[in-house]
């Protein structure tokens, strides 16, 4: 069974730095380490306690060459991150230094970990659960400290709370169906259908409040993919310059200057915000402008906001209108740019959009920026961006919620229409089921697999 090999990885940032931490994880780690270790006295690592560190030197066992001067920390199962027997080398930084003493921990016995082994071994050893081991890879990923401590917030068992105690809900009135129906001539408290419509009501209100932060969590967690597009040469670069505070794009005066998709994040009160700059959509007979004018317009399709600019200082054209039908139904902020210049825009000829996401810009000046960035928050955050209102973030928590959801309203429709609380119960039963994926007690082992395999070496 690979899950009782002894693992060993590097858990820091391969590269120069100070130090670097090999971990080593499982029963053989101290018998391995001990093999390569030399302390400053002959015991080794002989008697070390857990939570206590040794200092010495790795050796290569098959010259007795020192490999690199190191300080050894033990922790003793289950106290451990992986809840086995844990030992961390923490040698001296560097890519060379750092891959001799891994390679001998692996020729002295252990393997190398695959992606997310070390957490794996942590959900599968009952130290944390699915969502709290999700929250170990949003920590590494977070892109702003809003989303970091949201995923602090879910690593400390903050979801896994709530799902468990809306499923210990579910599973009271199962129990309570399930007696009523198997044990109709015992003196029990009967469940009926409008008691049980009652109570699951409460639990479908429940799952509603909690989905409905869900957008806005996702957003936190992945970021706000936002495009910025417009017909060249009206100040797409200019603007992501300004909202970068860098020059990160070329701007000339030459239209179609950019002719490929850039992509950047910059973080609006703890949001971070993906923006991609795309190459101004036109009919062109350029071969590379044409790439990118279809680039340009998958990004609007799989944005969750697009930014249009528009020059005010020129008449709104068929190619503007044709921008214009394009993001009709998405969300979307229409900034008229080159307000320094003479405004020649017939502002009645924009009465189909909303007047209320309509910013005269200047990215010259800087005029708007800051209307540009609270009108990001009002359109999705209602003004005001915190982590404390936010439970999950997760899509795929997202999608377990939504379908425990589906079965809870079929569970009252059945109760409704038929009044038959048994068979209600096959509803309700499954959305005990569906919210039990969040947290890993009813998902299938290929889909763990999956989630494990995202996650980066030595984690």
């Amino acid at each position: 069974m690979r899950e009782f090999d002894t693992i060993a990885a590097i858990a820091t940032v391969l590269g120069e730095g100070g130090i670097s931490i090999i971990r080593v994880s499982g029963e053989k780690s101290l018998d391995i380490v001990s093999s390569i270790f030399k302390g400053k006295k002959e015991t080794g690592l002989n008697g070390i306690k857990t939570y206590t560190m040794r200092y010495g030197f790795i050796i290569e066992k098959e010259t007795g060459d020192v490999l690199d001067e190191v300080i050894v920390t033990y922790m003793k199962a289950p106290r451990s991150f992986t809840a086995e027997d844990t030992v961390e080398i923490n040698c001296h930084g560097g890519v060379i230094s750092t891959q001799k003493v891994l390679e001998e921990v692996i020729k002295n016995g252990a393997r190398i970990a695959e992606p997310g082994e070390f957490t794996k071994r942590a959900f599968l050893n009952g130290r944390i659960d699915l969502s709290q081991a999700e929250a170990v890879i949003d920590i590494i990923r977070a892109k702003t400290e809003l989303s970091m401590k949201s995923a602090v917030q879910q690593s400390s068992g903050r979801v896994s709370k709530e799902i468990n105690n809306i499923r210990g809900n579910l599973l009271e009135i199962i129990a309570h169906i399930e007696a009523t129906v198997d044990y109709p001539e015992d003196d029990l408290e009967e469940m009926t259908s409008e008691r049980v419509a009652v109570e699951l009501g409460g639990i479908l209100d429940k799952i509603k409040e909690i989905l409905s932060t869900a957008d806005e969590g996702k957003i936190i967690r992945e970021g706000l993919n936002t495009v910025i597009v417009g017909k060249p040469n009206v100040g797409k670069s200019s603007l992501l310059n300004s909202l970068l505070m860098e020059k990160r794009a070329i701007v000339t005066d030459v239209p179609g200057t950019t002719r490929d998709v850039i992509e950047e994040y910059i973080n609006i009160d703890g949001v971070p915000v993906k923006i991609i700059d795309t190459a101004g959509i036109r009919d062109t007979e350029d071969v590379v402008e044409k790439i990118g004018v279809e680039k340009s317009k998958e990004k609007i399709n799989e944005a969750d906001l697009i930014i249009l600019m528009l020059d005010l200082s020129r008449e709104l054209d068929e190619e503007d209108h044709e921008i214009i039908e394009y993001i009709e139904g998405k969300k979307y902020i229409i900034l008229l740019n080159k307000s320094d210049l003479d405004g020649k825009i017939n502002k009645e000829s924009l009465n189909k959009l909303n007047p209320r996401y309509i910013i005269e810009t200047s990215s010259k000046t800087g005029q708007g920026i800051d209307e540009l960035k609270d009108c990001i928050k009002d359109l999705f955050f209602k003004g005001e961006v915190t982590s404390m209102d936010i439970l999950i973030t997760n899509t795929r928590h997202k999608e377990a919620l939504i379908r425990a959801k589906e079965n809870c309203i079929q569970a009252l429709d059945a109760l409704e229409n038929t009044l038959a609380i048994d068979l209600a119960s096959i509803d309700i039963r499954n959305a005990w089921s569906n919210l039990g994926e969040i947290t890993g007690d009813t998902l299938g082992e290929d889909i763990i697999d999956k989630i494990f395999s995202e996650f980066c070496l030595g984690k």
